[in-house]
């Protein structure tokens, strides 16, 4: 790519808001694209940038959680928004939580006194080339249409339909045995089985399904309300049906006997893997609106996940995402390496995991305008991990995913005491984030 002379962002959002700055940091002309007041949406209230529209935190400070740990890596490659997160702080323990107004008015005034970022009030109807794109869930239909075509027919869900993940290290797996249906494998090398089973007694199935069907359901926003369809029913709504329902879905015990005692069980709830490593595992069929404790409190009723800690929460909700194992780069561009994509579009969970995909996406687009390759983080890093996922997580299943240490490589030595696992985990990222940002020359800019 020859240096352009002005690079468009579209959507002013914390990903395209960060992004932006990254590049105008950089030396690079900006044009910023938002759509309001043009363009209103149901989320949105005002016309500034950044406006938080749900929860006003961005989660745990502490680095020994995995979005505390995200924000100081982010940190060491000089964040915008958390420098402006930290000027809004609120009182909130360890969580970095903000005033809504200051933070939206912060970010907004460092993007409109840059001298080298444009402001543009109008909806963007095709991708800019160069440019970022960092529209968020709520992307104009025109938008979403132009790139459907860009990316491909399947290029682009339109709802979220999230099932839980808990970690391997809370199943017992002296209750679940490995197995596939009928035998079938899905994998050269899973000669015991691709699923890990949970089998239950008609005692515990007939528990399970009064507790998930009298359990407080998530009400969102009326913006967040999806139409329910058989590829995304709640499997609370599916138990609500009858009593048999779940025994002939996805807790079908069909095709499964456990091989340490021959019998078949009366419901069968199945965990499929996650991640190459085999540290995360998906319920299969339990995308989910319950609230969250109560997510704890009824899966946790399913046997050998007693103590299930849970990587990611199940939810339905409308959510604009790209397929980005099967459409984008590594780098979460375009196959042509002219338009990067940040932000929850690009299948990302939260306000940190938004604005640190953001962040990389201007660095990497201000390299390539100047001639040089995209860069991404080591996988020991939380922000490498998360770009690993949206590039080697099955296409066919791929959903978004939040800042989680199920996607960490493991240690090289093995450790059980969780705390000092997780402490191990945030030293190495954190060492090799100082030294990959100052590969890249990130810290000479943080400050600016």
């Amino acid at each position: 790519m020859s240096k352009p002379k002005r690079i468009t962002v579209v959507g002013g959002g914390l990903a395209g808001s960060e992004a932006a700055w990254q590049l105008a940091n950089r030396g690079i002309d900006v044009r910023l694209c938002e759509m309001r007041p043009v363009r209103k949406t149901a989320a949105h209230q005002t016309e500034r940038l950044a406006e938080l529209v749900c929860s006003n935190t961005f989660k745990s400070t502490e680095v020994t959680n995995a979005h505390g740990l995200l924000k100081a890596e982010m940190r060491e490659l000089g964040s915008m928004i958390l420098e402006c997160a930290d000027e809004a702080r609120v009182a909130a323990g360890s969580a970095l939580a903000v005033d809504r107004d200051v933070f939206a008015a912060a970010v907004t005034q460092r993007i409109e006194s840059h001298p080298r970022i444009e402001i543009t009030r109008k909806e963007m109807t095709s991708l800019p080339d160069p440019g970022i794109i960092a529209t968020g869930p709520l992307t104009s239909d025109v938008l979403a249409h132009a790139i459907s075509e860009k990316l491909g027919v399947n290029g682009l869900a339109f709802y979220d339909a999230i099932a839980p993940i808990v970690s391997i290290d809370s199943i017992d797996e002296e209750l679940v045995f490995r197995a596939s249906r009928y035998g079938k494998e899905t994998m050269v090398g899973e000669a015991d089985g691709a699923y890990l089973n949970c089998a239950m007694t008609r005692e515990q199935y007939d528990a399970f399904i009064e507790a998930l069907t009298a359990a407080d359901q998530f009400h969102g926003h009326e913006f967040d309300e999806v139409p329910y369809f058989e590829g995304c029913m709640p499997v609370e709504e599916s138990a609500k049906r009858g009593k048999e329902t779940l025994r002939f879905g996805p807790m079908k015990p069909v095709g499964l006997r456990d091989p340490k005692t021959g019998m078949k069980a009366h419901a069968i709830v199945q965990l499929r893997r996650e991640d190459r490593s085999g540290r995360m595992w998906n319920l299969v069929g339990f995308q989910t609106r319950l609230r969250i404790p109560e997510q704890q409190r009824v899966f946790r009723m399913i046997p050998g996940l007693e103590n299930a800690e849970f990587l990611r929460f199940g939810s339905i909700h409308r959510n604009s995402y790209i397929n980005s194992p099967a459409t984008l780069t590594p780098h979460l561009s375009t196959r042509d390496g002219n338009t990067f994509f940040a932000g929850q579009l690009t299948g990302v969970e939260g306000y940190t995991e938004s604005s640190a995909t953001g962040l990389l996406a201007g660095i990497n687009l201000a390299r390539v305008a100047s001639g040089e390759a995209p860069v991404i983080p080591p996988a020991t890093t939380m922000l490498g991990a998360l770009y690993r996922y949206m590039r080697e997580a099955d296409p066919q299943h791929f959903q978004p995913m939040n800042a989680n240490f199920g996607l960490l490589d493991d240690l090289e030595q093995p450790m059980r005491d969780k705390k000092k696992k997780r402490e191990m985990f945030a030293e190495r990222a954190l060492s090799e984030m100082k030294t990959f940002a100052a590969g890249i020359g990130a810290g000479e800019l943080v400050g600016r």
